[in-house]
């Protein structure tokens, strides 16, 4: 079966921002909590909306749920050192992930992008690469487009909604975290890919289901040929 749609996750998958999101994060919670937030803990947060990850990261950090109140504030600090490191920051596109993205739509199969950050802040990321939704990607699904973020399958879904693609068999979803893999197997996807990129090296995400490990998203014309599930 070919695939119509590849689903593809931002930040350490597509685009090369060095992690600086965690960082940031991480530096916010601390801050908030006076307590270090260890590796393990930040890793489970790691590809999903950065608001939840915040109620989730304090809560397991005091021992109890912040009110509502304060998780507004603190991401409104955490968007605000974001937009500030990001203004500065060196960001750009993995190597062989713009032509492998080329590639794919030359044959016919749409490119939609879904991340847990906010509209603004993707947006920003894309200007900064140099792509515009339409011409370079097919479709951009954010955090504030969904009821929930991952591992729930609603931004793949919503890149299928705004690409036209109704089978989820003819998808493959693409990312470099646990939480992008644990999107792909609730949506049901066709191919469910970790690339190495980013937040997880190859034992962290093989221990979560998957049908594939790749370097990169460089790799996957290469990869779905193979399979013969390009568009004949």
């Amino acid at each position: 079966m070919s695939i119509s749609l590849v689903s593809l996750d931002m930040a350490g998958t597509t685009v090369d921002e060095g992690g600086l999101v965690y960082d940031v994060l991480q530096a916010t919670v601390e801050e908030a909590t006076g307590s270090p937030a260890p590796a393990d803990l930040l890793a489970r947060w790691t590809g999903t909306d950065k608001r939840e990850a915040l109620v989730g990261l304090v809560g397991a950090l005091e021992g109890e749920d912040a009110d509502a109140a304060r998780i507004d504030e603190l991401y409104a600090e955490f968007s605000r050192r974001l937009d500030d490191a990001y203004a500065t920051a060196s960001v750009g596109v993995f190597p062989g992930v713009r032509s492998a993205i080329e590639r794919l739509r030359a044959a016919g199969i749409k490119v939609g992008l879904q991340t847990g950050y906010r509209r603004e802040v993707a947006l920003h990321l894309l200007d900064a690469v140099g792509w515009q939704v339409g011409r370079d990607v097919d479709a951009l699904a954010t955090s504030e487009d969904v009821p929930a973020s991952r591992p729930a399958p609603f931004l793949v879904f919503r890149n299928m909604v705004d690409t036209g693609v109704a089978d989820v068999r003819r998808v493959l979803v693409a990312g470099d975290t646990p939480n992008d893999l644990g999107a792909g197997v609730n949506a049901g996807a066709g191919f469910v890919v970790g690339v190495l990129t980013g937040a997880s090296d190859a034992a962290t995400l093989g221990r979560h289901r998957h049908t594939h490990l790749l370097a990169s998203v460089a790799e996957l014309p290469a990869l779905l040929a193979e399979a013969g599930a390009l568009p004949a």
